[in-house]
């Protein structure tokens, strides 16, 4: 396994083959898709910490979507990627789908596990209100509101790794930047994905409150021959709250693809 920075992005990779870039959301790194690598050791597997989270450092100039996204193209460019299987969680799912709409030639498929197309209203105001909690030293509040709302009871109950595993996500990453990234989810808008022609996969666990699968089964209607499935009692950080589950749909998925 190589680190790599280009640009503003820090990334692991690992592996031959074709190439899969992964994409974390809020308060995630390249680390949320540690569980997928036995999955995917036929691959070329690039992780990326997208710019502001992880051990990626704060842009100068405004975190926006947009610059994430920029960001990921030019660091796959930087890599010599012309085309790659896309996998994102949560916020990444956006980050994809722009990819997805706005430079085709680069996305081989989309797997996109607690997608959502945009933040509603209810969503949008309540990211203003985490950032501002914290910039004001709750950080930590705030990981123990998401070990509460945004896992599954049952994830809580049998695997208090993967409780652990969020709950450190988040307490490590940069206030600032933490904020900065709230706050550009919160502006996030829907991408047009009629424009999507990637084949696509949307997986959302059954006991996700964040994104819930009526929100991945809307993203899946709109993707001209999306695939929905759900994952049982998983909540919204579904790969690590059902990793052998989720693996299993995302090798699955891209073994239907490259064939």
């Amino acid at each position: 396994m190589t680190t790599v920075t280009v640009g503003q992005v820090v990334a692991e990779v690992v592996g031959e083959g074709a190439a899969v870039v992964m994409i974390h959301g809020l308060g995630g790194t390249a680390n949320m898709f540690q569980p997928q690598m036995a999955a995917l050791s036929s691959y070329r597997v690039i992780r990326l910490d997208l710019p502001g989270s992880g051990r990626s450092p704060r842009p100068i100039e405004p975190l926006t979507i947009d610059l994430m996204s920029e960001a990921v193209i030019r660091a796959m460019a930087g890599m010599g990627v012309t085309s790659a299987h896309f996998v994102g969680h949560s916020m990444g799912t956006i980050i994809c789908q722009q990819i997805a709409a706005t430079q085709p030639s680069l996305v081989a498929s989309l797997a996109l596990f607690g997608a959502l197309a945009e933040p509603a209203e209810a969503t949008r105001q309540g990211l203003a209100n985490r950032a501002r909690l914290a910039r004001s030293g709750g950080i930590a509040d705030i990981a123990d509101q998401i070990v509460a709302n945004a896992i599954s009871a049952h994830t809580r109950e049998t695997s208090p790794a993967a409780v652990a595993f969020v709950r450190e996500s988040i307490t490590r990453q940069d206030p600032e930047s933490y904020a900065r990234t709230c706050e550009a989810l919160a502006k996030a808008t829907e991408v047009d994905a009629r424009r999507i022609s990637a084949p696509t996969l949307l997986v959302t666990g059954d006991a996700d409150t964040v994104n819930p699968a009526g929100v991945g089964q809307a993203l899946a209607d709109k993707i001209k021959g999306a695939i929905f499935s759900s994952l049982d009692r998983c909540g919204h950080w579904a790969t690590v709250e059902s990793p052998r589950e989720s693996s299993q749909k995302l090798a699955d998925f891209l073994r239907r693809v490259d064939r």
